[in-house]
């Protein structure tokens, strides 16, 4: 019997901005197939991942985060999905509109895989979704073909 593998274009969002999230739900709309999951802050997407590990469901593909978020803030989030084993290799991209060179530097240094500063239409939000799918999510995809085989 061949091994049959789902690949599952999944993008957790972390973003406390009300006008981001509809940005992102009408980019994500336009992508086609594709899970966009939404969390307010650090600690709701921290507790999601860890419920979905408990029942043994599919991870993001893809962690896209802002850093200026209530609760837990972004570096404290990132640092948590680095140190989780179940975590530490799904591509975090930190998204922010205001940020310091320190918090790009930051960011890096905690291990996230690039920084973004944030589009400001629908039609930007689109593209970048777009670019940054197209760059994390197909090379995976390949590595889960391969090692499917």
């Amino acid at each position: 019997m061949q091994k049959k593998t789902i690949l599952h274009n999944s993008v957790l969002l972390i973003e406390d901005d009300p006008v981001e999230v509809e940005l992102a739900q009408s980019a994500a709309a336009t992508y086609g197939a594709l899970d966009l999951t939404v969390m307010a802050d650090g600690d709701a997407a921290l507790a999601w991942i860890a419920s979905r590990i408990a029942a043994q469901l599919p991870l993001p593909c893809i962690i896209v985060m802002d850093l200026k978020l209530p609760k837990l803030i972004g570096l404290a989030s990132l640092r948590t999905f680095r140190m989780d084993p179940a975590t530490h290799n799904i591509p975090i991209v930190v998204f922010s509109a205001e940020y310091t060179q320190a918090d790009v530097q930051m960011s890096y240094q905690v291990g996230a895989n690039s920084f973004v500063g944030k589009p400001v239409d629908q039609q930007q939000f689109s593209d970048f979704l777009c670019e940054q799918l197209s760059y994390w999510l197909q090379p995976r995809n390949r590595e889960v073909l391969q090692a499917a085989r």
